[in-house]
Protein backbone atom coordinates (compact mmCIF):
# COMPACT_ATOMS: atom_id res chain seq x y z
CA UNK A 1 0.00 0.00 0.00
CA UNK A 2 2.73 2.81 0.62
CA UNK A 3 4.41 2.40 -2.81
CA UNK A 4 1.19 4.15 -4.28
CA UNK A 5 2.25 7.29 -2.40
CA UNK A 6 5.36 7.52 -3.96
CA UNK A 7 6.99 8.61 -0.93
CA UNK A 8 5.00 11.92 -1.46
CA UNK A 9 3.90 11.59 2.98
CA UNK A 10 1.71 15.03 2.10
CA UNK A 11 -0.96 12.35 0.59
CA UNK A 12 -1.01 9.54 3.75
CA UNK A 13 -3.52 10.33 6.50
CA UNK A 14 -2.99 8.93 9.65
CA UNK A 15 -5.55 5.91 9.25
CA UNK A 16 -3.84 5.23 5.59
CA UNK A 17 -0.34 4.78 7.92
CA UNK A 18 -2.27 2.22 10.43
CA UNK A 19 -3.74 0.94 7.34
CA UNK A 20 0.12 0.79 5.86
CA UNK A 21 1.40 -1.08 9.24
CA UNK A 22 -1.52 -3.65 9.84
CA UNK A 23 -1.66 -4.73 6.45
CA UNK A 24 2.13 -5.32 6.78
CA UNK A 25 2.00 -7.34 9.64
CA UNK A 26 -0.82 -9.39 8.02
CA UNK A 27 2.11 -10.22 4.90
CA UNK A 28 4.82 -10.83 7.45
CA UNK A 29 2.37 -13.76 9.24
CA UNK A 30 1.67 -15.06 5.56
CA UNK A 31 5.45 -14.86 4.92
CA UNK A 32 4.54 -12.73 1.69
CA UNK A 33 6.70 -9.32 2.31
CA UNK A 34 7.34 -7.29 0.31
CA UNK A 35 10.64 -7.20 -2.55
CA UNK A 36 12.73 -4.42 -1.20
CA UNK A 37 15.18 -3.13 -2.91
CA UNK A 38 17.20 -1.73 0.10
CA UNK A 39 20.33 -0.84 -1.74
CA UNK A 40 18.03 1.28 -3.73
CA UNK A 41 16.01 3.09 -0.96
CA UNK A 42 19.76 3.75 0.86
CA UNK A 43 20.45 5.86 -1.95
CA UNK A 44 16.82 7.30 -2.41
CA UNK A 45 16.34 8.13 1.92
CA UNK A 46 20.22 9.19 1.62
CA UNK A 47 19.78 13.03 1.54
CA UNK A 48 16.02 12.88 3.20
CA UNK A 49 13.73 10.60 5.30
CA UNK A 50 10.13 11.10 4.99
CA UNK A 51 8.84 7.70 7.56
CA UNK A 52 4.84 7.76 7.99
CA UNK A 53 5.03 6.58 11.16
CA UNK A 54 7.02 6.55 14.66
CA UNK A 55 7.05 3.04 16.56
CA UNK A 56 7.50 3.31 20.20
CA UNK A 57 8.25 -0.50 21.14
CA UNK A 58 10.10 -2.98 23.93
CA UNK A 59 14.04 -3.29 22.84
CA UNK A 60 13.03 -7.35 23.29
CA UNK A 61 14.68 -9.36 20.42
CA UNK A 62 11.92 -10.96 19.14
CA UNK A 63 10.28 -7.79 18.55
CA UNK A 64 11.95 -5.93 15.32
CA UNK A 65 9.11 -3.61 14.45
CA UNK A 66 10.69 -3.17 10.35
CA UNK A 67 10.37 -6.89 10.22
CA UNK A 68 7.12 -7.78 11.99
CA UNK A 69 5.22 -4.81 10.00
CA UNK A 70 7.03 -5.40 6.37
CA UNK A 71 8.32 -2.36 6.52
CA UNK A 72 12.02 -1.34 4.63
CA UNK A 73 14.58 1.58 5.40
CA UNK A 74 13.52 4.71 5.74
CA UNK A 75 9.53 3.93 6.51
CA UNK A 76 9.39 4.22 9.86
CA UNK A 77 10.83 5.47 13.23
CA UNK A 78 11.91 3.33 15.41
CA UNK A 79 11.82 4.29 19.02
CA UNK A 80 12.97 1.04 21.22
CA UNK A 81 13.32 1.41 25.22
CA UNK A 82 12.68 -1.65 27.30
CA UNK A 83 9.50 -1.75 28.71
CA UNK A 84 8.21 0.93 25.84
CA UNK A 85 8.84 3.64 28.97
CA UNK A 86 8.50 7.34 28.66
CA UNK A 87 11.16 9.47 29.24
CA UNK A 88 11.79 13.37 27.98
CA UNK A 89 14.55 12.10 25.57
CA UNK A 90 11.31 9.20 24.04
CA UNK A 91 9.04 12.36 23.96
CA UNK A 92 11.73 14.51 22.17
CA UNK A 93 12.06 11.77 20.00
CA UNK A 94 8.07 11.20 19.26
CA UNK A 95 7.73 15.33 18.84
CA UNK A 96 10.53 15.54 16.58
CA UNK A 97 9.15 12.31 14.18
CA UNK A 98 5.88 14.05 13.98
CA UNK A 99 6.46 18.01 14.39
CA UNK A 100 9.05 18.42 12.42
CA UNK A 101 9.59 15.37 10.23
CA UNK A 102 5.83 14.83 9.26
CA UNK A 103 5.19 11.21 10.59
CA UNK A 104 1.06 10.73 10.81
CA UNK A 105 1.42 8.06 13.41
CA UNK A 106 2.43 7.30 16.67
CA UNK A 107 2.04 3.61 17.90
CA UNK A 108 3.36 2.45 21.30
CA UNK A 109 3.72 -0.96 21.20
CA UNK A 110 3.87 -3.55 24.06
CA UNK A 111 4.40 -7.46 23.56
CA UNK A 112 4.03 -10.97 25.52
CA UNK A 113 5.92 -12.81 27.81
CA UNK A 114 8.01 -9.01 28.63
CA UNK A 115 10.82 -9.56 30.61
CA UNK A 116 10.42 -5.09 31.50
CA UNK A 117 7.22 -6.50 33.15
CA UNK A 118 8.49 -9.45 35.02
CA UNK A 119 10.89 -7.02 36.43
CA UNK A 120 8.89 -4.65 37.61
CA UNK A 121 6.52 -7.30 38.72
CA UNK A 122 9.09 -8.54 40.98
CA UNK A 123 10.60 -5.09 41.91
CA UNK A 124 13.86 -6.31 40.91
CA UNK A 125 16.45 -3.48 41.74
CA UNK A 126 20.06 -3.37 39.44
CA UNK A 127 21.93 -0.05 38.74
CA UNK A 128 19.89 2.05 36.37
CA UNK A 129 17.55 -0.65 35.54
CA UNK A 130 15.85 0.40 38.82
CA UNK A 131 14.39 3.69 37.72
CA UNK A 132 13.36 2.02 33.75
CA UNK A 133 11.10 -0.45 35.97
CA UNK A 134 10.15 2.11 38.19
CA UNK A 135 8.24 3.21 35.48
CA UNK A 136 6.22 0.32 34.68
CA UNK A 137 5.52 -0.03 38.34
CA UNK A 138 1.94 1.61 38.09
CA UNK A 139 0.89 -0.68 35.50
CA UNK A 140 1.67 -3.49 38.24
CA UNK A 141 -0.11 -1.49 40.96
CA UNK A 142 -3.10 -1.52 38.71
CA UNK A 143 -3.21 -4.86 37.61
CA UNK A 144 -3.01 -5.69 41.09
CA UNK A 145 -6.21 -4.30 42.79
CA UNK A 146 -7.71 -6.68 40.68
CA UNK A 147 -6.86 -9.39 42.83
CA UNK A 148 -5.06 -11.12 40.30
CA UNK A 149 -2.03 -13.25 41.44
CA UNK A 150 0.53 -10.69 40.92
CA UNK A 151 3.20 -13.08 39.74
CA UNK A 152 5.66 -12.94 37.24
CA UNK A 153 5.21 -16.44 36.90
CA UNK A 154 1.64 -16.26 35.43
CA UNK A 155 1.36 -15.52 31.26
CA UNK A 156 -1.62 -13.79 31.80
CA UNK A 157 -1.14 -10.94 34.45
CA UNK A 158 1.96 -10.54 32.95
CA UNK A 159 0.25 -9.64 29.63
CA UNK A 160 -2.47 -7.94 31.37
CA UNK A 161 0.19 -5.56 33.05
CA UNK A 162 1.96 -5.24 29.60
CA UNK A 163 -1.24 -3.72 28.52
CA UNK A 164 -1.91 -1.43 31.12
CA UNK A 165 1.27 -0.03 30.85
CA UNK A 166 1.13 0.99 26.88
CA UNK A 167 -2.14 2.92 28.04
CA UNK A 168 -0.28 4.44 30.86
CA UNK A 169 2.80 5.39 28.38
CA UNK A 170 -0.41 6.62 25.32
CA UNK A 171 -1.26 8.93 28.32
CA UNK A 172 2.11 10.46 29.37
CA UNK A 173 3.00 10.83 25.71
CA UNK A 174 -0.32 13.84 26.18
CA UNK A 175 -0.30 14.72 28.91
CA UNK A 176 3.69 15.25 29.04
CA UNK A 177 4.05 16.39 25.47
CA UNK A 178 1.97 19.60 24.32
CA UNK A 179 3.46 19.11 20.94
CA UNK A 180 2.02 16.03 20.15
CA UNK A 181 -1.55 16.39 22.28
CA UNK A 182 -1.93 19.12 19.95
CA UNK A 183 -1.24 17.08 16.87
CA UNK A 184 -3.57 14.56 18.03
CA UNK A 185 -6.67 17.60 18.68
CA UNK A 186 -6.01 19.17 15.51
CA UNK A 187 -6.14 15.33 13.83
CA UNK A 188 -3.20 15.94 12.10
CA UNK A 189 -1.83 12.43 13.76
CA UNK A 190 -2.93 9.54 15.15
CA UNK A 191 -1.52 8.07 18.81
CA UNK A 192 -3.00 4.10 19.52
CA UNK A 193 -1.43 1.51 21.74
CA UNK A 194 -1.01 -2.18 20.49
CA UNK A 195 0.51 -5.59 21.75
CA UNK A 196 2.69 -7.70 19.47
CA UNK A 197 2.48 -11.67 20.73
CA UNK A 198 6.15 -13.02 20.42
CA UNK A 199 4.43 -16.53 20.53
CA UNK A 200 2.29 -15.66 16.82
CA UNK A 201 3.42 -13.14 15.09
CA UNK A 202 0.50 -10.88 15.73
CA UNK A 203 0.08 -7.37 16.21
CA UNK A 204 -3.64 -6.22 18.48
CA UNK A 205 -4.94 -2.59 18.23
CA UNK A 206 -5.57 -1.98 22.31
CA UNK A 207 -8.81 0.06 23.22
CA UNK A 208 -8.21 2.67 25.09
CA UNK A 209 -8.96 2.94 28.47
CA UNK A 210 -7.67 4.26 32.20
CA UNK A 211 -6.36 1.79 34.81
CA UNK A 212 -8.43 1.91 37.56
Amino acid sequence: MLQKYNNNLEEITPQDALSILLDGNQRFLNGISVNKDLLSKIELTGKQQKPFAAILSCMDSRAPVELLFDQGIGDVFSVRMAGNVISENVLGSLEYATAVAGARLIVVMGHTNCGAVKGAIDNVKMGNLTVLLDKIRPAVQAACKHGATCNSDDKEFVDNVAELNVELSRQSILSQSSVIRELVEQERIMLVGAMYCVEKGTVTLLEEKVPA
